[in-house]
């Protein structure tokens, strides 16, 4: 297993070693002690999230204040374009965004910690996506950005207007959204 850092370097992108011959493959998605390693701190998970979408569904960007959490994510079916936004107003980074590609074939995986907005757009037929929370979920602090904020200026890779819900379709801009102040990781 190893990591990369992202544009943004708290954000990481993970490369498990991956074992395989005609039979399939193997490989080992999550190991406490060698991810507390990689990222340089002891992190505890609390949750883990499945969801599926068909092509062209964009959740996000989705955050917690209060109650703000990690997430490592991966795709087990599909593939997604997968973006982290830094809301650390403190940080050199902030309102700064970071995209990667997952998708069961590469078997890539996205940490991302406390104090960004998270969200991802799905590229393949359907996709079934897979995370980690370093705390629950809490309604009453969940917020979200909208994906199409010209300040954050995401370069989604879609040509037609994506599915998004009621709440991702009202969302308001990053200016008008609350942030972190504190430090939160």
């Amino acid at each position: 297993m190893k990591a990369i850092s992202l544009a943004i370097p708290e954000v990481l992108q993970i490369e498990p070693a991956v074992f395989g011959d005609d039979r399939g493959f193997f490989f080992e998605s999550f190991n406490q002690a060698r991810f507390n390693a990689l990222i340089g701190r002891d992190v505890n998970f609390v949750q883990d999230n499945h969801s599926k979408s068909a092509r062209n569904v964009l959740r996000g960007l989705h955050y917690q204040v209060k109650q703000p959490q990690g997430k490592l994510v991966r795709v087990i079916e599909g593939e997604v374009f997968d973006v982290a936004v830094d809301l650390r107003r403190l940080s050199p980074t902030y309102g700064n965004w970071v995209g990667v590609t997952l998708s069961a074939e590469n078997k890539r995986q996205v940490w991302i910690p406390e104090g960004f907005a998270h969200g991802f757009l799905v590229l393949s037929k359907s996709a079934q996506f897979l995370y980690k929370t370093t705390d629950f979920y809490s309604p009453e602090n969940e917020r979200a950005i909208a994906w199409n904020d010209p300040q954050l200026n995401i370069n989604w890779p879609i040509e037609t207007d994506p599915i998004l819900s009621k709440k991702d379709a009202t969302a308001p801009t990053l200016r008008d959204a609350e942030a972190f102040t504190d430090p939160v990781s």
